[in-house]
């Protein structure tokens, strides 16, 4: 219901300025690498969940920077292929990988979406940085073994790559028995309301791997 197509915007990047931790080691660079769920699509700039996390760094006094590379109409095929430039570009300590729900929405091959999502996560870990990769789930209306293909693929690769897992972007949003007023009029999108929520499911996953 909630999810029929993506429609992606460019999200600009922020960040605060990293300082050196006390011990000498470089602050985190955070790398999001995503689609429109991050990239503050339909919302006031600066209320998505990665402005949120952005704030949450803050306010945990973490001297971090946070780059939003989230881009229009992006797939795990398009990732694929920016994503050596990205890590070279930002050279981050971590990388928030949020693709995969175009490619579903494509009716691409799960193969592909999984390959994909592996050279990924291979070339982050070649890269030197953290990979959290972010899972995603398709409606019911998709089929109940296509539906469930596709939410495990994302486990299948953290599991094989042995990096962590967010299961879920979008639980207790999409998921959760006010879910249509967490939805703009599109009933695709993510109010800025549910974008705490959003942040809710990452932050745990993430801030373990900053120390």
């Amino acid at each position: 219901m909630w999810l029929t197509h993506f429609t992606v915007a460019l999200a600009g990047f922020a960040g605060v300025r990293p300082r050196a931790h006390a011990q000498g080691k470089p602050s985190p660079v955070i790398l999001v690498v995503g689609d429109s769920l991050s990239a503050e699509y339909g919302l006031p700039r600066g209320t998505g969940w990665v402005a949120l996390l952005e704030q949450r760094l803050a306010q945990e006094k973490i001297a971090a920077k946070v780059v939003n590379a989230s881009i229009s109409g992006d797939t795990t095929s398009g990732g694929r292929s920016r994503l050596p430039a990205l890590l070279t570009t930002h050279r981050p300590t971590h990388v928030v990988l949020e693709l995969g729900a175009n490619d579903a929405l494509r009716g691409l091959p799960l193969t592909m979406t999984q390959d994909n999502l592996l050279e990924m996560v291979r070339a982050i870990k070649r890269a030197g940085a953290r990979a959290l990769l972010v899972g995603m789930q398709m409606p019911p209306n998709y089929g109940r073994k296509y539906a469930e293909d596709f939410s495990g693929l994302f486990a299948t690769v953290a599991k094989r790559e042995g990096v962590a897992l967010v299961p879920f972007l979008l639980q207790g949003v999409a998921d959760g028995p006010n879910a249509e007023a967490l939805f703009q009029p599109d009933r695709i999108h993510p109010t800025a309301a549910a974008h705490s929520t959003i942040l809710a499911n990452v932050w745990p996953v993430l801030r373990p791997l900053l120390k």
